[in-house]
């Protein structure tokens, strides 16, 4: 009796132990790894990071579902501007008035260029990047456009934007405008964007427009006297100083809602992203901040 008594204390100890085990082996396998990151929710419609460095994909949300571009369009408009064979950046580009005509009839964001101004080809660049101007936008599309009327030429200029995203094999991207006011045709996904930006940034003029925080640049006045321009990014994980910041661009609208394109490097890796049809310029600010946290933490 005393035996069997022990026999079955030993068998009901061996069955806490083993179910211990098991518990204890569910946990291990069961539960995240130590160090892994949690994927971040955005409040964007769309979003995607890669590694720059070696094109790895890092975060996918929607990240081949077409929306609005807005302004984010602007990264390809420079792109284009900067692959012009024999490229002047010095070469100046008188303001039209139809360049501001246009700002008021859309109430555009605008580099407030002046009617008869004289600003050189690398200034339209700062103009167009860094307070967005829409302005800024038309005087480059109707400098490298081809025609013989200013309609002609911006025609030309946005099947130059086209002809560039089906070279970066970008299926999922259209443009119908030089600056992301469309007419229902001007779409792209965070990936497609991504690529665009990836390429863009390989020109060092680029590199170095996306990334400044702000400029005074001199211009000549049609008067032959001068003026400075003012311009400040709208970037703002730039301008609040999030670590390794490096640009890209913002962008907004009704259909578009808050969009940003960004990258950062950090340890000698270099993350970019986009974020399209968030809910605010916080929301958006802070959708970028959280996927790139997430990257570098990857």
């Amino acid at each position: 009796m005393i035996t069997g008594i022990k026999g079955t204390r030993f068998r009901r100890a061996a069955a806490v132990t083993l179910t211990t085990g098991a518990v204890l082996a569910a946990g291990a396998f069961g539960a995240a790894p130590a160090g892994a990151v949690a994927t971040p929710t955005i409040a964007a419609k769309g979003g995607f990071v890669m590694n720059n460095g070696t094109a790895a994909t890092l975060y996918t949300k929607a990240a081949d579902t077409k929306l609005s571009t807005g302004s984010t369009t602007k990264i390809m408009t420079a792109k284009v501007v900067l692959a012009q064979p024999n490229l002047n950046l010095d070469a100046k580009v008188t303001v039209a008035k139809a360049y501001s005509d246009y700002i008021v009839a859309n109430t555009a964001s605008s580099a407030h260029l002046i009617v008869g101004d004289k600003v050189t080809v690398r200034q339209l660049l700062y103009g167009l990047m860094l307070p967005s101007g829409c302005d800024a936008a038309y005087a480059l599309a109707d400098k490298f456009g081809s025609g013989t009327t200013r309609a002609a030429r911006v025609k030309s200029f946005i099947g130059k934007m086209n002809a560039a995203a089906t070279s970066l094999h970008l299926t999922n991207t259209h443009f119908d405008s030089f600056d992301g006011i469309g007419n229902g045709n001007n779409w792209s996904t965070p990936r497609d964007l991504t690529k665009i930006a990836s390429s863009a940034m390989k020109n060092s003029t680029f590199k170095t427009v996306v990334k400044t925080v702000s400029t005074k640049q001199k211009v000549t006045t049609a008067s032959g006297g001068y003026r400075y321009y003012t311009w400040e990014n709208t970037n703002k994980p730039l301008l609040t100083g999030y670590s390794g910041t490096i640009g890209v661009k913002t962008g907004s609208g009704p259909e578009a809602k808050y969009c940003l394109v960004f990258a950062a490097t950090r340890n000698g890796k270099t993350v970019i992203g986009t974020v399209l049809a968030s809910t605010s310029i916080s929301a958006r600010t802070s959708d970028a901040t959280k996927l790139m946290n997430y990257a570098f933490a990857r």
